[in-house]
């Protein structure tokens, strides 16, 4: 799940906000998980989690992200 901040305080809002997404999911146990930020440039951060399959949908719903994408595992 992926959230877009654009502007020159992006990468302190995207910062932000993936301290909520991991508040998230530890209090409602979203195992295993990753979060995040990613710099894409000076005005354009991202934030994202990554979850599995089985929280998609629960975090999908909850949190409402801009995008998302599905990366099969091997």
């Amino acid at each position: 799940m992926i959230w877009d901040f654009r502007g020159m305080e992006s990468k302190k809002i995207a910062e932000h906000h993936a301290i909520h997404l991991e508040e998230f999911a530890h209090k409602h146990s979203i195992l295993p998980f990753n979060s995040g930020t990613i710099t894409i440039s000076q005005l354009y951060t991202i934030a994202h989690i990554d979850v599995n399959e089985e929280h998609l949908i629960f975090v999908r719903d909850n949190l409402k992200p801009h995008r998302g994408e599905w990366i099969e595992e091997a």
